[in-house]
């Protein structure tokens, strides 16, 4: 199981990208979380296969259809604490 947190730029908020992300991550089978940040782009803290996260983040990419992601971020300092909070959640949710 592996953690991952990114951030996606762009036209990402008011066009349902949340609610897309949630559920393209429980279709997946992925536990995690999604927020707005106060600076327009969108959070995702996800965890679960690699494969699933994987395809998880190349439709974040595309996004749904009103959204227009220039970008996604991985923060790649994530330190094990952080990992393992993700990785013990038990559905994905959208935070508000």
């Amino acid at each position: 199981m592996v953690a991952r947190r990114w951030w996606v730029r762009g036209r990402v908020q008011g066009v349902w990208f949340r609610g897309f992300t949630r559920a393209e991550a429980s279709t997946l089978g992925l536990v995690g979380t999604v927020r707005n940040l106060s600076d327009g782009r969108v959070e995702v803290e996800v965890a679960g296969d690699a494969e699933k996260v994987e395809a998880l983040r190349k439709r974040l990419l595309v996004g749904p259809e009103m959204a227009r992601v220039e970008g996604l971020d991985e923060d790649s300092a994530l330190s094990d604490g952080e990992s393992e909070r993700i990785r013990r959640s038990t559905s994905f949710e959208m935070i508000r």
